[in-house]
């Protein structure tokens, strides 16, 4: 028997939620082009948020939009190089991200999704595996259920490894996906002096001591403090912070705050970043499931939604049509932020007869 079906639904990509190429053209018109600090991005690992500074990050946000706004490449400019994606934990937006990040600048992927299937399932060490990695391919993504396993791969390295997520470290192309959305919806946030009544108010609902993603995108986040009014940390976790970090935070310029009421909060806030799942070995746990949004929530209007996914139930599909949805919007942007950290880690921008030229 046929089930019965209900007509397609035709979704159109709203400029308003970022799904449209106005966002990235307004962001590229913010942001005059300095490919210097994009350089520095040759050949270069990948680890850590804490590599970046705010230029190399809104010069990638540029060159991603550039992407973006050019979906058919004239020029593919890693043809012949070759993506390792070590992915021992799973990954649906990330892992595909990469590889069609990869594919679109015309090179080939070799995916590894099962350490059972290398030899590390028979004893093999990380940097052996490193080893032969630098004669395989050009760089590798990794994404480990355990803290240490990238930095062992560091030992014997020699073309650069991207960290997809160690553990509860850090996610740090997460982050930058992250950041590039922000700056699509609000392009004035580049500027580097913006007075106080134009600055934006950020509530992290999540705990940043045991989220990837929400430590990288803190410290994306310090990088741009004269743009952010205060960050509100809303959590039901007593304590939120690992040792130092919060101090970190705030000695870069951020203004900081912890608060359990969320629905108090919600009015005052201009983006709301939300997440619940936690690594813990090979497996998770998700927190602060009863901190919950959907379309009956105070959300402040012109506000957005971000949330890295997966989610669960703390985040109703109810939002998904709404103009407060701007997670699907970020999901999508992780391919052209990717694009522009591959690009720069394997084809640098480099300077061409006294003039600076971006190697498409």
């Amino acid at each position: 028997m046929q089930p019965n079906l209900k007509p397609l639904k035709r979704v159109p990509l709203h400029p308003k939620n970022g799904m449209g190429i106005d966002a990235p053209m307004a962001l590229i018109e913010q942001i005059p082009e300095r490919p210097e600090p994009l350089m520095e991005l040759a050949n270069s690992h990948v680890i850590s948020a804490g590599q970046f500074d705010r230029q190399s990050t809104v010069q990638l946000c540029r060159l991603a939009a550039h992407y973006e706004t050019t979906p058919v490449q004239t020029q593919v400019p890693l043809t012949g190089k070759i993506l390792i994606t070590f992915f021992s934990e799973p990954s649906t937006r990330t892992r595909l991200s990469f590889e069609s990040a990869w594919h679109r600048l015309g090179g080939d992927v070799m995916p590894i999704t099962d350490v059972n299937s290398t030899g590390i399932a028979k004893g093999e060490s990380h940097a052996d595996v490193a080893e032969m990695f630098n004669h395989y391919g050009d760089v590798i993504v990794m994404r480990n259920s355990s803290k240490k396993a990238i930095y062992e791969m560091l030992e014997a390295l020699q073309i650069p490894i991207v960290n997809a997520g160690n553990g509860v470290d850090e996610h740090p192309t997460q982050a930058l996906a992250d950041i590039y959305t922000i700056l699509k919806w609000r392009p004035s946030l580049v500027k580097p002096n913006l007075k106080p009544e134009e600055r934006v108010r950020i509530g992290i609902i999540g705990v940043p001591a045991r989220m990837r993603t929400v430590r990288s995108l803190l410290l994306f986040l310090s990088m741009f403090d004269t743009s952010i009014s205060e960050v509100v940390i809303l959590t039901d976790d007593a304590d939120p912070f690992s040792p130092g970090q919060k101090e970190e935070l705030e000695s870069a310029g951020l203004n900081v705050r912890v608060e359990a009421d969320l629905d108090k909060e919600l009015p005052n806030l201009d983006v709301v970043y939300i997440n619940s799942i936690a690594w813990v070995g090979d497996s998770f746990e998700r927190l602060g499931e009863k901190l919950q949004l959907s379309k009956q929530s105070p959300l402040k209007p012109g506000s957005i939604v971000m949330h890295p996914l997966a989610r669960g139930p703390e985040l109703d599909t109810s939002l998904d049509f709404t103009h407060h949805n701007w997670y699907f919007a970020q999901a999508r942007g992780a391919v052209f932020m990717r694009m522009a950290l591959l690009t720069c880690l394997v084809r640098p921008i480099r300077c061409q007869d006294g003039q600076f030229q971006e190697s498409f």
